[in-house]
């Protein structure tokens, strides 16, 4: 393993082909401060365009994943207030472009959920390929109880996962869910046993950094843009995908382990 340079609240780890992204400020739930979110960007966008990363795990080094953003740091008595439009201007540049490039990197994203998951953790959650959780975690947005509406596409989301009905019941009714419920419900991979997350989550890691990672990669893809697109522009997508995946090395290896009737050894490129 090599060790990134260690960032307050966050800690960022090079394990082979595995990005591992901790959230470690444990004494505030891991409430995300505008310095760890912008962290983790900067962790993606690099993440994003390096050719020998496969996997991505955003993982809690604390008893709770993410209890959302940091707003009791930025709103304590004294503070400076920022100018009128300042909630509006900053959160597409942090929480929403943090949210953004999970969802839209291509490579798997692999969340592993224990304690709180709330707000912007929750989002982070649902933004992930795969969220393995503790059954005994919990999943909530807290939105509407602190007095402010949601962010970080949490309106976008829910509906589309789980309905409007349920979706309401979270938003403005701050229904908590336990990981059990959360996984029964749909909203994330799977909940396990809290001494057999970690292992849960690093099988899964291995299996993603075993793929055929360009073909992952457009797989996410076109079925994130899916949604939003009618069936003909979807198999457009899918044709240029298609031709995308056929060049590369692990397309091949794929088409001789078959002829050969054994397992593929994919590169990752």
């Amino acid at each position: 393993m090599v060790d990134m340079p260690p960032e307050p609240g966050v800690a960022l780890d090079r394990d082979g082909c595995v990005l591992r992204i901790g959230l470690d400020r444990p004494q505030r739930r891991n409430a995300l401060d505008t310095g760890a979110v912008r962290r983790i960007i900067d962790a993606l966008e690099e993440a994003s365009t390096d050719d020998t990363l496969r996997v991505v795990l955003i993982e809690t080094r604390g008893p709770h994943f993410c209890s959302g953003a940091d707003w009791v740091s930025s709103n304590t008595a004294g503070a400076a207030r920022p100018r009128p439009g300042s909630v509006q201007r900053r959160t597409a540049l942090q929480a929403h472009r943090l949210i953004q490039l999970v969802s839209e990197i291509q490579l798997p994203v692999v969340c592993a959920v224990r304690g709180y998951a709330a707000g912007l953790g929750f989002q982070l959650a649902l933004a992930a390929d795969f969220t393995v959780a503790a059954e005994d975690s919990t999943f909530w947005e807290p939105f509407l109880a602190r007095g402010f509406s949601p962010d970080s596409g949490a309106t976008w989301m829910l509906p589309r996962l789980v309905g409007v009905a349920r979706a309401k019941e979270l938003l403005l009714l701050g229904r908590r869910l336990s990981g059990a419920e959360a996984a029964a419900w749909g909203l994330i991979y799977q909940a396990v046993s809290d001494a057999d997350l970690d292992k849960a989550a690093a099988t899964l890691v291995e299996t993603l950094g075993q793929a055929a990672t360009v073909a992952v990669g457009l797989t996410k893809r076109l079925v994130n843009r899916g949604l939003e697109l009618g069936l003909t522009e979807a198999m457009q997508d899918e044709a240029f995908a298609l031709e995308l995946a056929s060049r590369t090395a692990d397309f091949k290896e794929g088409l001789l382990a078959f002829k050969e009737r054994r397992q593929p050894d994919f590169s990752g490129r």
